[in-house]
C-alpha cells in the first residue's frame, strides 16, 4: 500500500461541507490526535486504525440514540447469549450498512490509499470457531436491520480458539492475537463492571419460618464489559454486542509482594484472566473441563447481573420481568442461565420458589444445534458442586420437582424418568445440561426441519410427549448483506441492475431472477462474474500457497469445521480414487478440478488433526505427479475464518455438504454457497433437505442414505464387506495403509484406516462412498455443459430467498420472543445512500 505523506496538519482548515470532506477531516484528526502519527509518514496500521475510527464516528450518534430511545420507551428487549460471535471484519461491513462505502473509497483515493488494501489490514476478531458463531453474527445483523431491540452477549477472548498454522502437513495451534495492534470497534465500559464468584459454601438462615440460602463464594472475579456496535442496514438501528473480559477482583497483592512473594502477588490476576484467554479450552483432561465450566458460569453470571441491572433501572416490580426481558440461549453452553436466574430471584430478590420458577421459564428460550452427545454437555457433580455449591442445590430441587411432574403424567415408567432426569445417576454422577435447558425454557427450537424432527422423535422424544407444543422449528439463515452484497459485489451489482435493490432487505426478491435463467445475456454476465471470482481466488492461492491452479477447472469446495461426521474423509477418498484411476490409465480424460479444503480441528481432536495431515499428504502426491497434476489440484487453505470464506465462497462451483444423514443440525455454509451460485452435492441432512426443496431436485446432486436408512442399516453394517467387494475403495484405503501419502513417517495414518475398518466406520463413510462417486460423475458430465451449469447456478441463487437470517429472526420474534420492531425517531437521520 502506498505510504506517502498525508497532509493532515491543516485538516482543521477544511469545513465539512459534504460527507467526503467531513470524513477526510476526521481521518486526519484521528491520525494526529488519537494516534499521534508522524506528519511525514504513517504506517499502514495507523491509516487503518484512524480511518476505522473516522467511520466509527459516523455511527456513534445513532448508536446512542438507539439505546436511549429504547430505555425511554420501556420496551421489551431480547438478549441473545452465545459463546461464539464470528462477526468478521467490520470496516467494510459498517461502511456498507451506513451507505458510505463510496465516500470511503473517494476519500482514500484522494490520499493515494487503496480501499481494498486498507480493508485487508483488519484482523478477523477471534470470537468464535465455526457455524455457531457465524450464525450468531448473522442474527445480530438481521436484528438491527429489522429494527428489533436486541442485544448480544458473549466473551471477549484474548486469543480466540487459535490461529491455525500448518507445519510439515500437521496442524499447529498458535495464539490468535487479533487485538495485538489495537481494535477500533470496541468500547470499554468500566462503569458496568460487576463481580461474580466461585466455590465457597452455601449456608441457610431462618426468616419468619422460611429458610433462605446464601452463597458465600471463596473466590471472586471481576467482569469488565466491552461493547461493539451492530449497525443495521441503512444505519437506522444500531444495537450492541457486549463482550465480557475477566479480571482479578484484586489484581496485585502488595503485601505479599513486599514479603518477597513476587509471583504469588499476581497469581490471582493470572488465574482470573485465564477465563477469557481462549475459546473452548481442551477438555480432554480435568483441568480443561473445569476451565470450560468456569468460563460458562462467568459468562452467564456477568450477563444476568447486567440484564437485571438494566431492568431495575427502569422498573421496580420484579414480576414484570417476563414482559420486558427474554433470554435466548444459543446452544447448551449458556444453560446455566436457568439455575443462576433462580438463585438471583430466590436468594437475592426473596421470591418464593414457584414464582421464581414461573418467571425463569417465561424469560428463557433454548436453541439446540446438535444431536451429538459430546456437544450436549454433561458435568461431573463432584466438580460442579465444588465450583457452584448453591447452583447444585437449585438443580437438584428443579430436578426433584420436575420428576414428580413426570411421575404423575407417566406413572411407574421408571426408564422414562431415568432418561428425562437432569441428574444422570451413572458413575460418576453427571448433570445433563441439555435436559436442564429443555426443562427450564419456555420454548425449545431446532434449526432445520429434519433436525427438529429428530429432536421430537429421538433426542428429546420424552420431553416432546410431555410438552407437545414446546419444540419448534426455526430453520437457520444467513445475512445476504455480508454474504452477497459485501462478499460478491460483482454479482450483487448484476442482480441489482436486473431486479433492483429490494433483495438486500427482502431476499425473496431473488425469485425474480428465475426467468433470467433462460436469458443468454444474463447467463453470460453471470458466468463472467463467477470466472472473475475464480481468477481472484486462484491468484490468492498462488500468492499464499505457492500453488498454481487452473481457474477454468471445476472449483470443488468443502469449507467447514473438521469433524468426522462432516466427512471430509469421504471427499478425500474420492480424490484418491480419481487419482488412482489416472495412475492406472494415464490417458484417461477426467474433468479438471481444483479440490479446496479449509477447516480447523479442535486441538484435542486427534483423528481430525490426522485427517488434515492426510489431506496434505494426498495434496503433495497429487500435485507433484506429472500425470494427475495436469487435471487435478488439491488445496488446503489454513486458518479458516470469515475473511477467507469471503474469498472462497464467491468462487466455488460445487458445494460439498456430505455429512452423514441425521448428524448435521442445519449448516449455513450450504446456504452461503448456494446464494453465490454453487451447486450442491449432498445428503438429505440438515438444511440440505430444504435447499433441495427450494431449488428443485433437478438442480441438486443427491447421494447417500437417508436418516431412516442409516438407522436401519446401523445394526448390521460391516465396512469390511464394502472393502472386500469394491476394488476401487479397497485400493484407496490400501494406499493410505501402505504409506503412499506418508512415505517418511510409516503408519502415520493407521488410526484413520482403523476407524474405517476395525472400529466400525461409525460415520458410515464407506457405506455412502460408491453412491458419492457415481453422483460426482453426474457433476462432471454437467460441468462440461457450461450453459446448463450456469443456468442451474442462477436457479440456486434465485431460490435462496428462504435462507435469509431476516426470515429466521422474524420467526423467532413472532413465535417465541413476542417482539415488535422499534423505530427510532428520525430527527437526526442516518446517512442516505451515495
Amino acid at each position: 500500500m502506498p505510504s506517502e505523506k498525508n497532509n493532515f496538519q491543516d485538516w482543521f482548515a477544511a469545513k465539512p461541507d459534504d460527507p467526503a470532506t467531513a470524513l477526510r477531516e476526521d481521518f486526519f484528526r484521528h491520525l494526529r490526535y488519537t494516534l499521534a502519527a508522524s506528519n511525514q509518514r504513517q504506517t499502514d496500521q495507523e491509516k487503518y486504525l484512524s480511518f476505522s475510527l473516522a467511520v466509527r464516528d459516523r455511527l456513534m450518534d445513532r448508536w446512542i440514540k438507539t439505546q436511549d430511545a429504547a430505555h425511554q420507551a420501556g420496551i421489551r428487549r431480547v438478549y441473545y447469549l452465545s459463546m461464539e460471535f464470528l462477526i468478521g471484519r467490520l470496516l467494510d461491513n459498517n461502511a456498507m450498512n451506513l451507505h458510505i462505502a463510496e465516500v470511503c473509497q473517494q476519500v482514500l483515493q484522494e490520499q493515494n490509499i487503496s480501499w481494498e488494501e486498507l480493508k485487508e489490514i483488519e484482523a478477523d476478531p477471534g470470537l468464535g470457531n465455526g457455524g455457531l458463531g457465524r450464525l450468531a453474527a448473522c442474527f445480530l445483523d438481521s436484528m438491527a436491520t429489522l429494527g428489533l431491540p436486541c442485544q448480544g452477549y458473549g466473551l471477549r477472548y484474548d486469543y480466540g480458539i487459535f490461529r491455525q498454522k500448518i507445519v510439515n502437513g500437521q496442524q499447529v495451534e498458535e495464539p490468535d492475537a487479533w487485538r495485538r495492534e489495537g481494535y477500533p470497534w470496541e468500547h470499554k465500559r468500566p462503569a458496568y463492571t460487576t463481580t461474580i464468584g466461585f466455590g465457597g459454601i452455601s449456608t441457610p438462615t431462618e426468616n419468619n419460618g422460611r429458610t433462605i440460602w446464601r452463597w458465600i463464594p471463596a473466590e471472586h472475579v471481576a467482569c469488565v464489559p466491552y461493547d461493539i456496535a451492530v449497525v443495521g442496514y441503512g444505519g437506522q438501528t444500531v444495537n450492541t454486542l457486549r463482550l465480557w473480559s475477566a479480571r482479578a477482583s484484586v489484581e496485585f497483592d502488595f503485601q505479599t509482594f513486599n514479603q518477597g512473594g513476587y509471583m504469588e502477588a499476581v497469581g490471582k490476576k493470572v488465574t482470573a484472566e485465564t477465563l477469557t484467554k481462549a475459546l473452548y479450552p481442551n477438555d480432554s483432561f480435568d483441568q480443561g473441563r473445569e476451565l470450560r465450566l468456569r468460563q460458562q458460569y462467568f459468562f452467564v453470571a456477568c450477563t444476568l447481573s447486567d440484564i437485571l441491572r438494566r431492568f431495575e433501572s427502569e422498573y421496580q416490580d420484579i414480576y414484570v420481568l417476563p414482559d420486558k426481558v427474554f433470554i435466548q440461549l444459543n446452544d447448551t453452553h449458556p444453560s446455566l442461565v436457568i439455575p443462576e436466574l433462580m438463585r438471583l430471584l430466590v436468594d437475592t430478590k426473596n421470591l418464593n420458589w414457584e414464582d421464581a420458577w414461573a418467571i425463569t421459564r417465561a424469560c428463557t428460550g433454548y436453541t439446540n444445534h446438535t444431536v451429538l452427545p459430546e456437544a450436549l454437555e454433561s458435568w461431573k457433580i463432584e466438580m460442579f458442586q465444588r465450583l457452584l455449591p448453591r447452583h447444585t442445590q437449585i438443580i437438584y430441587e428443579i430436578n426433584s420437582r420436575f420428576l414428580r411432574e413426570v411421575s404423575k403424567r407417566f406413572p411407574n415408567d421408571h426408564e422414562r424418568i431415568k432418561r428425562m432426569s437432569i441428574i444422570d445417576d451413572a458413575h460418576p454422577q453427571m448433570i445433563r445440561m441439555a435436559n436442564l435447558a429443555v426443562v427450564g425454557a419456555k420454548a425449545v427450537n431446532g434449526v432445520a426441519e429434519i433436525h427438529t424432527g429428530i429432536l421430537k422423535s429421538g433426542l428429546f422424544r420424552d420431553f416432546h410427549e410431555l410438552w407437545p407444543d414446546k419444540i419448534l422449528n426455526m430453520t437457520n439463515g444467513i445475512t445476504q448483506r455480508r454474504w452477497l452484497l459485501q462478499a460478491n459485489p460483482g454479482l450483487a451489482r448484476l442482480i441489482s441492475e436486473r431486479i433492483g435493490t429490494g433483495w438486500i432487505t427482502a431476499l425473496d426478491e431473488l425469485q425474480r431472477l428465475k426467468p433470467l435463467a433462460d436469458d443468454q445475456d444474463f447467463l453470460t454476465a453471470y458466468r463472467q462474474i463467477k470466472d472473475q471470482n475464480k481468477r481472484h481466488l486462484a491468484e490468492f492461492i498462488q500468492r499464499t500457497q505457492h500453488l498454481r491452479v487452473d481457474p477454468e477447472s471445476l472449483f470443488d469446495v468443502q469449507i467447514k469445521r473438521l469433524h468426522e461426521y462432516k466427512r471430509q474423509l469421504l471427499f478425500l477418498l474420492y480424490i484418491i480414487i480419481i487419482y488412482r484411476r489416472l495412475v492406472h490409465n494415464p490417458g484417461l480424460t477426467v474433468q479438471p478440478r481444483t479440490f479446496i479444503f479449509a477447516a480447523k480441528a479442535a486441538s484435542g481432536y486427534l483423528i481430525a488433526k490426522s485427517i488434515i495431515q492426510l489431506i496434505y499428504g494426498v495434496a503433495k502426491v497429487v500435485n507433484s505427479d506429472p500425470v494427475s497434476s495436469k487435471s487435478l489440484r488439491v488445496v488446503f487453505l489454513p486458518d479458516y475464518r470469515v475473511s477467507l470464506a469471503e474469498k472462497i465462497i464467491p468462487a466455488a462451483d460445487l458445494s460439498e455438504q456430505i455429512s452423514l444423514a441425521g448428524k448435521e443440525a442445519s449448516g449455513t455454509g450450504n446456504m452461503k454457497l448456494m446464494l453465490n451460485g454453487a451447486l450442491t452435492i449432498g445428503t438429505l441432512d440438515g438444511a440440505n433437505v430444504e435447499i433441495r426443496q427450494e431449488v428443485g431436485p433437478e438442480n441438486f446432486f443427491l447421494f447417500g442414505m437417508t436418516t431412516e436408512e442409516v438407522q436401519a442399516r446401523r445394526s448390521s453394517y460391516s465396512p469390511w464387506d464394502i472393502y472386500h467387494s469394491d476394488a476401487e475403495i479397497q485400493d484407496a484405503i490400501d494406499c493410505i495403509r501402505n504409506n503412499l501419502f506418508c512415505p517418511l513417517a510409516p503408519d502415520t495414518f493407521l488410526p484413520i484406516v482403523r476407524s474405517l475398518l476395525e472400529y466400525g466406520d461409525h460415520f458410515m463413510v464407506l457405506a455412502d462412498l460408491r453412491s458419492y462417486i457415481d453422483t460426482q460423475e453426474q457433476v462432471a458430465q454437467l460441468y462440461q455443459q457450461p450453459q446448463e451449469w450456469t443456468r442451474k447456478a442462477v436457479l440456486n441463487t434465485a431460490s435462496a430467498g428462504k435462507f435469509s437470517s431476516d426470515r429466521t429472526i422474524r420467526e423467532y420474534a413472532s413465535r417465541i420472543w413476542n417482539l415488535q420492531p422499534f423505530t427510532v425517531d428520525d430527527d437526526n437521520p442516518p446517512a442516505t445512500p451515495v
